[in-house]
C-alpha cells in the first residue's frame, strides 16, 4: 500500500512536501518491477530539476531506467546511504530509500499528480 501522504506520477515516482521542501523516491510498484536495484545515479545537490525531466538514473539487474522528477526546484540534499546501498530501494522504497531533497520552486505542481488512491487505481489497469 501507497502511503497516503505522498503525491505520484505516472512515471512512478513519489513526493512528500513539508512546507517548501519535497522528499522524491520511485514507487514500490516501480522497484518491484526493475527488481534488484544495483546502482543509483542522482541529480547534485544545487542542481535545478524540472517536474516531468530527468533527475538520475537507476540501474537493476532488468533495466536501467531514467527517474522523472515530479516537482520543479532546486536539490537541497541526495540520500548518500541509498546511492552507497541503492538495495534500500528495495527495502523500504517510502522511508530509508529516499532518492533526493528539493526545495520546491513551483508548489502548484503537487496539485496535478495523483492521490495515493488514484495511483493504486493507475497501477491496476496497467
Amino acid at each position: 500500500m501507497d502511503p497516503k501522504e505522498c503525491k505520484y506520477t505516472k512515471g512512478h515516482t513519489w513526493v512528500r512536501a513539508a512546507g517548501q521542501e519535497a522528499t522524491i523516491g520511485i514507487t514500490d510498484y516501480a522497484q518491484k518491477q526493475l527488481g534488484s536495484v544495483l546502482f543509483l545515479e542522482l541529480a547534485q545537490v544545487g542542481d535545478a530539476v524540472t517536474q516531468g525531466k530527468p533527475c538520475g538514473t537507476i540501474e537493476s539487474d532488468k533495466a536501467t531506467s531514467e527517474i522523472m522528477s515530479p516537482v520543479s526546484g532546486k536539490v537541497a540534499a541526495i540520500n548518500q546511504e541509498t546511492v552507497d546501498a541503492p538495495e534500500a530501494v528495495n527495502k523500504d522504497p517510502y522511508g530509508s530509500g529516499w532518492l533526493l531533497k528539493v526545495q520546491v520552486s513551483n508548489p502548484e505542481e503537487l496539485d496535478g499528480l495523483m492521490s495515493a488512491e488514484d495511483f493504486a487505481k493507475y497501477i491496476a489497469s496497467a
